[in-house]
């Protein structure tokens, strides 16, 4: 969606400082004040390239650019050139737009052709999702939209933990003391308190473990019994969080996990030993990376096992062998980061130069507010505050407050889910992802301050406006007449959502969108305190109802590339 204000501007200065357009574009930034203006360029380069004073260079500069159709003025501060759009053509301009693109207002065709692979969400199987898991599987599937939304392909994968000596010791524990009952109705749960059980046995008969690594043997050897036992253990993981990630509306387009790479590990290795990159210490096989100060990756134990790093680096080859991305993301938490330097320190080692287009997107922890009091948050199984009893009590206390708020509301049950839902993945990305995320009941349902619930409401309430005016809204209407400061300023916080999705892209950060929506939310409930939207005049009404309308899809926009429903009813 390009802008023709921000590409004219950009036009008019690149004739007068000879520097070409999109270098001058990628300098242009907002004022610290609206009164100033609504685009301002930085004169400290031209300042240098003349040798002048940066202030001076900006008031010579200003004095050169004449009004058009498209500015309506400019003047020097300090070392800055703001400059003034012309009101009544941007308005008619982002409304138009808003109008005509619907669902894709915002979105651009900047990554076309290009391939953007996601790895995201990555649970080990035979364990429940638990909250924590919220953070890497929201954060993910937001970038995978924000992504999609600038139109890249996009790869989500979620890469799932299923290989390595743990699941031997299950299959034994099953073989022990399970049967086909335990793969019965909470199947995740029972296989969990067999693997629990096992390691207690262990302590006391440390014989039990060879027996377990002795069916991760035969497992690894594809013996048909040990194969079917993993498989089926695979099998009722996969449906267990799949209930959860419907619920949470996340799809993924690949679903693998280290297995798929236990056979592509040897050549991975011997791509190493052949570069000289790979060499024994004490009988294993490490990479050395003391030159760069970080501990040597592990390919290889003494015994002959293999690590998640060497599956890791078979997994990026793979990947790149298979897409040839622009970026490769990895969303997992900070407690990783000495992991991923590792790996991609190695992949770069190898000569790939695809090894600089892989990134690390780290985030903080989730911390529970009174979760030992929580009620039906507190359903534990060991340590872990399972996220699918989360997210039902995040819906029944949704509907809660919709039952007293709005007790004659239609299709209450959808709308709560909707809300309790859009509520949890709201919190999750309100803040940097590199900040820890509190979770407290009250404050993240709350329908005031910056919460989900409060841009749903806002949404809401816009689609309340359309349906009280009783007609769509007219694409034709007369743009002079909404010639209120703030109706300026809303259309231009409107045209804010493309740059701010390519903002959130290259930073990797959905919050980024998060705060754009609350901004924006905020902007049209100070409006609406002092305006009439649908009044008197037919004109003026049709004009304020195509900038509701506008606003509302922006914000729809908007939630939907956070994961979050738009209710438009609450």
């Amino acid at each position: 969606m390009d802008n023709p204000f921000i590409t004219a501007i950009a036009r008019e200065l690149a004739a007068l400082v000879s520097q070409d357009e999109a270098t001058v574009e990628s300098l242009l930034t907002t004022p610290p004040d609206e009164t100033m203006g609504d685009y301002a360029f930085p004169c400290f380069g031209l300042a240098r390239a003349h040798k002048k004073n940066p202030a001076e260079a900006a008031r010579e500069l200003a004095a050169k650019i004449q009004p058009g159709e498209w500015i309506a003025g400019a003047s020097a501060n300090g070392p800055y050139v703001n400059l003034s759009v012309r009101r009544e053509a941007f308005i008619a301009w982002a409304l138009t737009e808003a109008h005509r693109r619907k669902g894709e207002f915002g979105h651009s065709d900047l990554g076309k052709g290009q391939t953007v692979v996601v790895e995201f969400s990555s649970p080990n199987i035979a364990k429940h999702l638990g909250i924590h898991h919220v953070r890497t599987t929201m954060i993910g599937n937001a970038l995978d939209r924000i992504y999609r939304a600038l139109g890249y392909r996009v790869v989500g994968i979620n890469f799932l933990g299923d290989w390595g000596t743990q699941f031997g010791l299950m299959i034994s524990a099953y073989k022990r003391w399970g049967g086909p009952e335990t793969l019965q109705g909470d199947a995740v749960a029972n296989l969990n308190a067999l693997y629990v059980r096992f390691n207690e046995e262990a302590k006391k008969d440390p014989s039990l473990r060879d027996e377990g690594r002795a069916w991760f043997k035969r497992l690894e050897d594809g013996e048909p019994e040990a194969v079917a036992f993993w498989e089926r253990f695979r099998q009722v993981s996969l449906a267990a969080f799949e209930e959860v990630y419907r619920v949470l509306g996340v799809r993924f387009d690949e679903i693998s996990g280290e297995s798929k790479y236990d056979k592509l590990m040897p050549g991975a290795i011997r791509r190493l030993e052949q570069l000289g990159l790979a060499k024994l210490d004490q009988g294993a096989l490490i990479v050395d990376l003391s030159a760069d100060k970080m501990p040597p990756v592990l390919l290889r134990k003494s015994d002959g096992a293999t690590l998640y790093d060497t599956r890791d680096i078979a997994a990026a080859e793979d990947r790149w062998n298979r897409y040839h991305f622009a970026r490769m993301i990895y969303v997992v938490g900070g407690d990783q980061k000495l992991h991923f330097r590792q790996i991609f320190k190695v992949l770069e080692m190898m000569g790939y130069p695809w090894a600089k287009d892989c990134v690390h997107v780290d985030f903080g922890m989730v911390r529970m507010k009174g979760a030992e009091g929580a009620g039906k948050m507190s359903t534990r199984r060991g340590e872990v505050i399972m996220l699918k009893d989360v997210l039902r009590e995040a819906i029944e206390r949704a509907r809660q407050a919709i039952e007293a708020k709005n007790p004659d509301l239609a299709d209450k049950e959808r709308i709560a889910a909707a809300v309790g839902i859009g509520a949890v993945v709201f919190n999750d990305l309100k803040r940097q992802r590199i900040k820890d995320v509190d979770f407290d009941w009250d404050a993240i349902l709350s329908f005031e301050g910056e919460t989900g619930p409060y841009v749903q409401y806002a949404h809401a309430r816009l689609c309340s406006i359309l349906r009280k005016h009783g007609k769509p809204p007219a694409e034709r209407v007369n743009f002079a007449l909404l010639a209120e400061p703030e109706e300026f300023a809303l259309a231009k916080a409107m045209a804010g959502l493309e740059p701010t999705i390519r903002r959130a892209a290259e930073a990797c950060e959905p919050a980024m969108v998060s705060q754009y929506l609350l901004d924006l939310c905020t902007r049209f409930s100070s409006y609406y305190h002092k305006h009439k939207v649908v009044g008197d005049d037919p004109d003026l009404t049709a004009a304020r109802v195509l900038l509701v309308d506008g606003i509302r899809q922006t914000i729809a926009n908007g939630l939907e590339l956070l994961g979050i429903v738009a209710p438009e009813e609450m």
